[in-house]
């Protein structure tokens, strides 16, 4: 245990006196909250919408009006008068209603109007969110106006059960502490032990009785503190800029939370140990690691949407069930019946990165 701690406090004092580092420790991470906290937005919002009436009625003015009063479109102009070859094409609008000049004759008459509506299709996601709400609006808009009769025989009440208030930040930012928590403490570990090797300080190690899994767990305990005080950083400064509180019992985030540090942690000493130069750790960590926190971890789209084989691949990914437990603190406030389980599964993976470790560095060490 003393030849751990006196690893750690090694690496500690070289940590410290590298102001690269120490500005790829800190700065950085914040600087990744405060981009991807702002700047990824999964709501629709501000779409372009061209509309051309031919009916100019006082109900073709309001049923325009309803569209826009949603805040979810904004009006467009354009110089011609074909929205299809103008605003779309062009890319001024992203959607274009066409009103008939029988709109407002055939509703009154109890007839059916027909309201063309062109959607660009280039983002599909965001065709199928135009369309849904140009119906939601419409349909409220027949009803609401007594155009339609509003009985229903079933009328479904909604209610959210987690986040009422429907804010983005809740969803994104605690996604962020998960990938930035990954990316960097792995980083970190990874050129930590590239560095012994290029100041050939890793020969005296090989020679020496210490043990490579005491060389693993030294370095690994320094870099664990240094994470926990990065996860401090980004949490408080979420919680301030953001307004991301906790939701309900803390616990299983202040345990899950050193569980993936260390997984994250083993993962770069594995990455460190393999590779020969700082440039190849960058890039490995970068590659593999970054990649696989931001697009296999259910941060930006659902686990359900990532197609097979890379489904599978999603099940070795710490940041996947890390981003379960952020979510369920700050948002879900469910506890330990909900986490428990991911909370094993990321200390499995950081054990089989840090037995991987050790093998190939007992390879390394002269016998003793």
């Amino acid at each position: 245990m003393k030849r751990i701690l006196a690893q750690a406090q090694k690496e500690l004092v070289q940590f410290r006196r590298d102001r690269i580092t120490l500005g790829l420790a800190f700065l950085l991470p914040l600087l990744t909250l405060f981009i991807f906290g702002f700047a990824i937005r999964l709501e629709a919002k501000n779409i372009p919408l061209a509309i051309q009436d031919f009916d100019r009625s006082n109900l073709s003015q309001t049923y325009i009006e309803r569209l826009f009063a949603t805040n979810q479109f904004k009006p467009v102009r354009w110089p011609g008068n074909d929205p299809l070859q103008e605003a779309l094409d062009r890319g001024l609008a992203r959607a274009a209603v066409v009103i008939p000049p029988d709109f407002s004759r055939r509703i009154a008459a109890g007839k059916q109007a027909q309201v063309q509506v062109l959607v660009d299709g280039t983002d599909a996601n965001n065709a199928r969110v135009i369309k849904n709400s140009i119906q939601a609006t419409t349909n409220f808009f027949l009803t609401n106006d007594g155009l339609v009769s509003n009985f229903q025989a079933i009328r479904a009440r909604t209610r959210l059960w987690f986040n009422p208030g429907r804010k983005e930040s809740l969803y994104i930012v605690p996604g962020v502490y998960a990938v930035v928590l990954w990316i960097f403490p792995s980083l970190l570990a990874a050129i930590a032990m590239v560095r012994e090797k290029e100041k050939g300080t890793i020969l005296q190690v090989y020679a020496s009785s210490l043990s490579a899994g005491e060389l693993l767990l030294g370095k690994a305990l320094a870099y664990l503190l240094v994470g926990l005080l990065q996860a401090t950083l980004l949490m408080v400064l979420g919680s301030l800029v953001f307004r991301v509180g906790f939701a309900g019992d803390p616990t299983p985030l202040l345990i899950g939370t050193p569980v993936f540090l260390l997984a994250a942690i083993m993962f770069g000493l594995m990455l460190g140990v393999r590779t020969s130069n700082q440039n190849a750790a960058v890039q490995g960590v970068s590659l593999v690691g970054f990649l696989t926190a931001f697009l296999l971890s259910g941060f930006i789209y659902p686990l359900s949407n990532i197609p097979f084989p890379l489904s599978l691949i999603s099940n070795v990914v710490p940041a996947r069930y890390y981003i379960i437990v952020t979510r369920d603190a700050f948002v879900r406030g469910t506890g330990w019946p909900g986490v428990w389980s991911d909370i094993g599964m990321m200390a499995l993976i950081g054990l089989f990165f840090f037995t991987v470790a050790r093998r190939i560095l007992r390879r390394m060490q002269l016998p003793g």
